[in-house]
Formats: structure tokens, sequence, C-alpha cells
């Protein structure tokens, strides 16, 4: 079973063929993925790749983060579990929500001004 690591803050242009290469200086790349959007087809600027034991995964890890790539920073580390991505949602949902009573908030605040 190989080991998945997530790489941030990749240049638009990075396709997914430009980071397997990148990622096979350090051993046998399994899959590498540059995550799209799923309207407009762009780049999201990260993407996964699997290598294909943990020593290889390490040596990318520690070979590539924080290093430059297309004028950009990456960030490279051991991806993390999908599902903890649901909270994540939730509490963005739940933030739209508190800033739509910010605007409310306003509203009221011009009404106290009419009273004086």
């Amino acid at each position: 079973m190989g080991k998945k690591l997530y790489c941030g803050n990749l240049s638009y242009g990075v396709s997914s063929s430009d980071l397997e290469q990148l990622f096979a200086q350090f051993g046998s790349v399994t899959s590498a993925q540059v995550i799209t959007d799923r309207d407009t087809g762009r780049s999201k600027g990260f993407g996964f790749v699997e290598m294909s034991n943990d020593a290889e995964a390490q040596a990318a890890i520690e070979g590539l983060n924080e290093t430059e790539h297309d004028g950009r920073a990456l960030t490279v580390n051991e991806a993390k579990p999908r599902e903890n991505r649901g909270g994540g949602g939730g509490r963005g949902g739940y933030g739209g929500g508190r800033g739509g009573g910010g605007y409310g908030g306003g509203g009221r605040g011009g009404d106290r001004g009419r009273r004086y």
C-alpha cells in the first residue's frame, strides 16, 4: 500500500504529469493528480501524489516541502483522510449564517439612527 501526499501552492499551469515527474526523482509514483474545479476545469492549485512506500514518501516530503517550483513555494506533507473535510464544510456554512446576521445588524443600526 502506497503513501498519499498532499502537494499545495502549485502554479495553476502544473499538470498531473508535471507533478508525477517532479516526485519521480524520489521514487516510484503510483498516481499523481492535480485537483481541478468541477465547473471551470481550472487547477485549484493543489494535488495529491501517491508514492509506492513510506520511505519514498518521506524522501519526497523532505526533498520538496518549502522548495520553489514555477515561482511558488510548495507545501508537501502527508495527505489527511478526506472525511475530515465534511466538518469543515459544515463550519463554513455556519460561518455564512453568522455573516448574514452581521448584515442584519447593520440594518438594525440604521433603524436606531432614525429613532433619535
